[in-house]
């Protein structure tokens, strides 16, 4: 005597459909987490660099230059090919430096564009009296 098992369902290709439907999303998911961390990751090299370059152009006697070149090594020799299209601007005055470093973090998602920027400010170095005049 033969029995018949009742079918429950036709479920051949499920797993397969589930598989195309699912691994794309685990797929974008994973990459944007390295898109963010690569983010993360500029956001420290450019204020790195900010500080690096404010130490250079604070010194008494130093220019803006000097912080635009100090900017330029540190991102180049750090994250130069996290921190694509570097912008440096050094304003230095004869009491205080400001600098700000910009740039695009390098695309591991298609289409999506991050910007990473740092900034660094402070007085300059000068001599003075005890009196706070400068000499």
């Amino acid at each position: 005597m033969r029995y018949a098992s009742p079918r429950l369902g036709d479920d051949r290709g499920a797993v397969a459909t589930q598989l195309v439907l699912v691994v794309p999303v685990v797929l974008l998911l994973m990459l944007l987490i390295v898109q963010f961390a690569l983010a993360w990751h500029a956001e420290h090299i450019a204020q790195y660099a900010a500080e690096r370059a404010l130490a250079a152009a604070r010194v008494k006697d130093a220019t803006a230059a000097d912080g635009q070149t100090q900017a330029r090594t540190s991102v180049s020799q750090l994250g130069g090919h996290v921190l694509t299209a570097p912008s440096v601007t050094v304003r230095r005055t004869a009491a205080r430096a400001t600098v700000r470093v910009t740039g695009t973090v390098i695309p591991v998602v298609p289409g999506l564009r991050l910007h990473a920027s740092g900034t660094a400010s402070g007085a300059v170095e000068r001599l003075t009296t005890p009196q706070g005049d400068t000499p």
